[in-house]
């Protein structure tokens, strides 16, 4: 089946701010596929709820924000839907495309920007394919030593676990702290959308 006919798996399409990483608060159009080959026990993605669309109305959704050329290909794991020739429709029509994986498949080479969030100290299956991308994100516990996994990257970031409970995740980020002092090489990454309250 050909991109044009090809029915995609979206769980939604929101122009906000990134909030994490290398972009944090640069303005962005999220594409938020549905579907993962992992399932993280902190998963913030409701998965149960998507529409089926063709590219023809993602793009036009996406058109919406004509102020905006920054797309972030995320879910989930976009790997499992996304093609170069989606990619390179993104392309032809001016946007400059970043991708969210948890480096566990091949990611389509045309991609700008890619973040590497792999999860193989969670959950099983989660051995990582990737070798090199722009950045690698780690969640971080205060348990699992945080481990970019033989990915090559530009940047390094550790995010805070977001546990849901406050005394929990003020000693998260303390021991984030303490890491990032102790390993210069990686920075920290905060959620930004959780702290300013936007989606």
């Amino acid at each position: 089946m050909n991109m044009i006919e090809k029915e995609y798996m979206v769980n939604e399409i929101f122009y906000s701010l990134q909030g994490e990483g290398r972009w944090a608060g640069r303005a962005a159009i999220f594409i938020r596929f549905s579907g993962c080959n992992l399932k993280c026990p902190f998963c913030d993605t409701d998965f149960a709820s998507y529409k089926k669309m063709k590219a023809k109305d993602i793009l036009k959704e996406l058109l919406e924000y004509s102020q905006c050329n920054f797309v972030v290909l995320t879910g989930g794991e976009p790997t499992l839907q996304v093609t170069e020739d989606f990619v390179d429709m993104l392309h032809a029509n001016g946007y400059y495309v970043a991708m969210e994986t948890n480096a566990t498949r091949e990611v389509p080479r045309n991609i700008n920007w890619i973040t590497a969030s792999p999860k193989k100290a969670y959950v099983s299956g989660g051995s990582v394919w990737l070798t090199k991308a722009d950045e690698v994100k780690v969640v971080y516990d205060a348990v699992q030593e945080p481990d970019a996994f033989g990915i090559s990257a530009k940047e390094y970031y550790i995010q805070p676990c977001d546990t849901g409970d406050k005394e929990m995740n003020d000693y998260i980020i303390k021991k984030c702290v303490e890491w990032v002092k102790n390993h210069p090489k990686w920075k920290l990454s905060l959620q930004q959308q959780k702290i300013l309250k936007v989606r």
